[in-house]
């Protein structure tokens, strides 16, 4: 019997990642989700209401070992993994004068060395099950192409995150494809957005408009179902990386230091 392929969200019970795993789900894949603090009830119920097999799946990806026994367990649990999107991610803000050791710690273990361990995991389960290939998208951002200072750790680890998508992809081909989706402004996010100031930064690109939950969603769907792209990165922001800023968006937008 043919079974549905099986993508590992990370970050999957809410807001983006709960999103991607939605568009997964309507489209023929059967979904890990994977949690930290968030309660995964809901998203799991909706996945499975869309016809997917669909389970939760606790770790604390900032812990190496907690990190790297995830995708066996998922493995074990769901017979198969093809895909991991890596979108579970810290976002807190820094800048030259407040950087410490600690804050680049806490990002590098959150949004960037994660994402190594479970291309490898899948690599090696890919490996193990004859001749399987699948895919790894990891969640990066516009402002890799279109620098401020502003969130300077966060920055700094998804530009290794980057490095490491266009490594990978060397690293693990044939059998594992390693991209990057690159969004604008998605969500109000952080503690210096308000609703008010996300509307308005929303609308600060060319096009009027930046990305939306669905529009990520539909380009990680895209890029899974492309067997000949990897190392590449997708942006997905209205434009917005065309467009010079020397602060974060939230500062533009008219919220004040």
């Amino acid at each position: 019997m043919v079974t549905r392929p099986v993508a590992l969200v990370t970050g999957g019970a809410r807001r983006l990642g709960r999103a991607i795993a939605l568009e997964l789900a309507a489209a023929g894949w059967d979904i890990a989700l994977h949690h930290h603090t968030s309660d995964p009830s809901d998203t799991v119920a909706a996945l499975q209401a869309v016809g997917a097999r669909a389970q939760a799946f606790a770790a604390d990806l900032a812990d190496e070992a907690a990190c790297a026994a995830l995708l066996p367990a998922v493995a074990a649990a769901m017979s198969r993994v093809d895909a991991v999107v890596n979108n579970a991610s810290l976002f807190e803000y820094d800048n030259a004068e407040s950087f410490s050791y600690a804050a680049m710690e806490r990002h590098w273990r959150a949004n960037t060395a994660p994402a190594v361990l479970l291309a490898r995991a899948l690599h090696q389960h890919l490996l193990a099950r004859d001749g399987a290939t699948g895919c790894v998208v990891n969640l990066l951002d516009q402002k890799l192409v279109n620098p401020n200072p502003d969130y300077l750790s966060y920055t700094l680890s998804k530009a290794a995150l980057d490095a490491a998508t266009t490594l990978l992809a060397q690293a693990l081909a044939p059998t594992l494809r390693v991209c990057g989706v690159a969004p604008g402004v998605t969500l109000q996010s952080g503690d210096l957005m308000d609703t008010a100031t996300f509307e308005q930064a929303h609308r600060l690109t060319p096009l009027q408009r930046s990305s939306t939950a669905a529009d990520i969603a539909r380009a990680v769907r895209f890029l899974l179902e492309s067997p000949a792209i990897t190392g590449t990165t997708l942006l997905v922001d209205g434009g917005q990386h065309l467009m010079a800023q020397p602060r974060d968006v939230v500062f533009l937008a008219g919220k004040k230091d």
